[in-house]
């Protein structure tokens, strides 16, 4: 049997819904046994000469003094991790912190893979969207949505968006997954993306609208094998106490055979890391078994092709925040700070002309989404310009008439100002 068929036939047994629902491209991939294989099997050998990359003969970095320098605070083994290539599913301790910090409060029969390092969260769902979409494969998301998920999936690999929206009668709706797939046939696989915090909205699901976004899930795993993708890019960054902090992933593991979450995260937002571009991606299978180590395969082979590895630099960088006693006080100070805003932005929202400007609700995460209403007859881009060009102000435009402010990155004092200026611009518009 091949490496590909082993690997296959691991996800088969192991979970035929998953098997069912890879694309051709998920289910031709394995990591194959060439370069970065034959040189981890090489690891800790006297003699090595598998890897293309300059030591000092003994597995220690060469580094250029002006390179050393800039990370004179590492010490001699983490320096050589930083300057050498890193191994291409991530640094073995990197993996196995991000795991103990993922699963902080989770009870042990809570099965998670060990997670595969990835170049940003973007890099982990494009991971996603080899694996699961495909030609015509059904994507199930909330609209308005994150507008870089069409170019991931649907861009790249062929996949078709299917939307519903977000919100009805102004308040969130759990029900979208079951109103995107509507018109799905049965037994068709397709793939759900849930952005929880979300972006662009802002919006965490209270426990009521939990139970009625994995009821609805698992309904369309009743019709279909179904993959949730859980884009936990803002995980943690909830700012009211109805608002659900843990990822939706934790409860949707081993739910039901033919529902297949996979998770996404990193230390962009979760650790204000943003340059760092280290994320993962975990499966809710059993760490060690023969199905993560075959997801464990594809992806690796996924990465390979496309970056050689992810980044070194920066996974040791995120192992001096994962060691750091204190790790969880410093999240929470940034975390206070962004609640401050939070608190700052919905006090200057409150006040806003209704027939102007609609907040849709917001509780978490780093963005609030203003409605503008169809009856002024002026689009979202207009606003835009309009306010860059006669205001001074910038916020992201969401066709049609959606309006998106990060507060993440507007000091507290400033958001009432901004807020004026936008419905400002709207009134000139209107």
């Amino acid at each position: 049997m091949s490496d590909l068929e082993a690997v296959n036939s691991a996800l088969r047994e192991a979970s035929p819904a998953l098997f069912e629902a890879l694309s051709p491209l998920g289910r031709r991939v394995a990591f194959p046994p060439d370069i970065p294989f034959q040189a981890a099997q090489a690891r800790g050998v006297a003699y090595n000469g598998t890897i293309g990359q300059i030591t000092d003969g003994r597995g220690g970095a060469v580094a250029l003094p002006s390179i050393e320098r800039a990370l004179a605070g590492l010490g001699g083994e983490d320096l050589d991790r930083a300057v050498l290539y890193s191994p291409v599913e991530g640094i073995p301790e990197a993996r196995r912190l991000w795991r103990a910090w993922q699963r902080r409060g989770q009870p042990e029969e809570r099965v998670s893979t060990l997670p595969v390092v990835t170049v940003g969260l973007t890099h982990g769902l494009s991971i996603a969207a080899d694996l699961f979409g495909g030609e015509g494969r059904a994507i199930a998301v909330p609209s308005p949505f994150w507008g870089n998920s069409r170019q991931t999936f649907a861009n790249r690999t062929g996949a078709v968006m299917k939307t519903a929206p977000a919100y009805r009668g102004g308040r969130y709706d759990p029900e979208w997954p079951r109103r995107a797939l509507a018109d799905l046939p049965p037994g068709e696989p397709a793939v759900a993306i849930v952005n929880l915090p979300s972006n662009p909205g802002g919006y965490s699901v209270t426990p009521d609208e939990d139970a009625r976004l994995r009821e609805a899930l698992l309904a369309e795993a009743d019709r279909r094998p179904l993959v949730v993708v859980c884009d936990d890019a803002y995980a943690g960054l909830v700012f009211e106490p109805e608002a659900m902090a843990e990822s939706i992933f934790w409860r949707l593991a081993g739910v039901h055979p033919s529902l297949v979450p996979v998770k996404v995260d990193g230390a962009t937002k979760e650790i204000s890391f943003f340059g760092a571009r280290v994320g993962f991606v975990t499966f809710a299978f059993a760490e060690g078994s023969p199905a993560a180590q075959a997801l464990e395969s594809k992806v690796k082979c996924l990465t390979r092709a496309a970056l050689g590895s992810p980044v070194a630099a920066t996974q040791v960088l995120l192992l001096q925040a994962l060691r750091d006693d204190t790790l969880e006080t410093q999240v929470a100070e940034v975390r206070a700070l962004l609640g401050r805003r939070y608190r700052r932005l919905r006090e200057a929202l409150a006040g806003v002309d209704r027939a102007l400007l609609r907040p849709l609700p917001f509780n978490s995460g780093c963005f609030a989404l203003l409605e503008i209403p169809e009856e002024l007859g002026i689009d979202s881009e207009s606003v835009r310009r309009h306010l860059l060009a006669q205001h001074d102000a910038g916020v992201i435009s969401i066709a049609p008439r959606y309006l998106r402010i990060a507060f993440c990155s507007v000091g507290e004092e400033a958001l009432p100002e901004l807020v004026a200026r936008i419905e400002a611009g709207v009134r000139d518009l209107a």
